[in-house]
């Protein structure tokens, strides 16, 4: 007759429920994944599968009652490092979403703004462009499954057990965000500086001849420079994102080793 004893019913529900944790974690702040066009159904569904696939590959499981308040901790742990590896990405979504808002502003389209149903706000309509492009090139490069893979290595670099994690790791993320940020304002360098020198143009043309209407003629002249440059930057664009990716998974597990 089979028989299953408490120990091993409690083996069995940590072995699922804690990763579960890791990975829901992860679907529920990582970009693409946490979408507010997919519905939550989907997103649960996708990560109790997910789940389940990556639980042979981890590395065994300290005995742990799922029911206590020390499972419950490490399940609440686990619920944290997933939401971190997300924000990572996020963050460099971020960077863009920036870069986007900056030149908006420089090309005098601030004002047109379309409404983002994944951050519920008002995002500039260049700003929602880049991110869109940003968001094609990661599928494109097959960044959802690295996302995934990431996912199954955090837990060779970060493994499941009842030590508290450390805020090393946290402050390494802090870091790296700054750094981000730094590099999606270098993105709209350039065109920040052809809008510059464009304005300057303008401003000794009106020098020039004061007759010119300066509020007429300078809005389509900036914004036509703006479009031009921006449309020859773009072929520099992938690349450019691809070490953005490549930075955010480094600094993923760079951070899990740090919290271990």
């Amino acid at each position: 007759m089979f028989e299953v004893t408490s120990a091993q019913l409690d083996a069995w529900i940590a072995a699922l429920m804690l990763p579960l944790g890791r990975v829901l974690g992860m679907v529920s702040s990582a970009p693409l994944f946490s979408n507010s066009a997919v519905p939550i159904r989907v997103r649960v569904a996708f990560g109790i599968a997910a789940g389940v696939a990556i639980v042979p590959a981890i590395p065994p499981l300290p005995p742990i009652d799922p029911g206590s308040g020390l499972g419950i901790a490490i399940f609440v742990q686990q619920i944290v490092i997933g939401v971190a590896i997300g924000f990572v990405m996020r963050l460099v979504f971020s960077a863009v979403d920036l870069a986007g808002e900056l030149i908006g502003l420089q090309m005098g389209l601030s004002f047109a703004t379309f409404f983002d149903p994944d951050s519920n706000a008002q995002t500039a309509v260049l700003a929602e462009f880049m991110s869109l492009l940003a968001s094609l090139i990661f599928l494109a490069l097959g960044g959802h499954l690295m996302m995934i893979e990431t996912m199954v290595h955090s837990f060779e670099w970060m493994p499941i057990r009842a030590e508290p994690i450390k805020a090393l790791g946290l402050a390494h993320v802090a870091g790296t965000g700054a750094l981000l940020f730094a590099a999606g304002l270098l993105l709209a360098l350039p065109l920040i500086t052809a809008l510059l020198i464009t304005n300057i143009a303008m401003g000794v043309l009106t020098r020039a001849a004061p007759q010119i209407n300066l509020f007429a003629v300078g809005f389509p002249i900036t914004l036509t420079a703006g479009f031009v440059v921006l449309m020859l930057s773009l072929e520099a664009f992938g690349p450019v994102m691809q070490m953005f990716y490549d930075r955010g998974f480094e600094t993923i597990a760079t951070m899990l080793q740090a919290l271990n």
